[in-house]
């Protein structure tokens, strides 16, 4: 992709409505403690499969019940997340530590349950290690420039200077906008 096509991209995510996402992306830094940890990876395992706007209602409802102390068997519609998320929450201190002693930090967060091989990198992302998430949206436009999600992004983000995570937020919501 060149740089000019991304540069579009960009714009219409920023004119949609979007411009936080990619300041989010752009200064995220390294998940700090093991409350934050267990929150992005609920989060991650929320939204895995659904519509990220369905998921931010879902969201909500589950962040409200966390401040009840409540299960998210209460709250998520879905037994085996909830189940995933409720492991997460309760032995957040001891799988916060084992990631930041992992040498493989993203492998790490494939033994979480409900994190597979695509949402590791979600979370990964979201915890603050610069890569992306070869999700659907991501793998259909890189094979239309004939290469894969992680080469795409790299190459972007040596081109605009900007992490590989802003680039992989910013085409992912243009795909999720139907923009591209």
């Amino acid at each position: 992709m060149k740089i000019e096509i991304f540069r579009k991209i960009e714009k219409a995510v920023i004119r949609s409505g979007y411009g936080n996402e990619l300041v989010w992306a752009a200064v995220i830094r390294l998940c700090p403690d093991a409350d934050t940890f267990a929150f992005e990876a609920s989060w991650v395992i929320i939204s895995s499969g659904i519509k990220n706007q369905v998921a931010r209602k879902i969201e909500l409802r589950f962040s409200a019940g966390l401040k009840k102390g409540q299960s998210a068997l209460v709250t998520i519609g879905h037994k085996g997340k909830a189940q995933a998320i409720d492991y997460i929450i309760t032995n957040r201190a001891r799988l916060f530590r084992e990631y930041q002693n992992a040498d493989d930090k993203i492998a790490f967060l494939e033994t979480l349950p409900w994190v597979g091989p695509t949402t590791k990198y979600h979370l990964a992302k979201n915890l603050g290690i610069d890569t992306c998430k070869p999700d659907r949206h991501l793998i259909r436009i890189a094979a239309k420039y004939n290469t894969d999600p992680f080469t795409l992004c790299k190459d972007l983000a040596i081109q605009t200077g900007k992490r590989i995570a802003y680039i992989d937020s910013a085409l992912w919501r243009a795909a999720n906008l139907g923009l591209i």
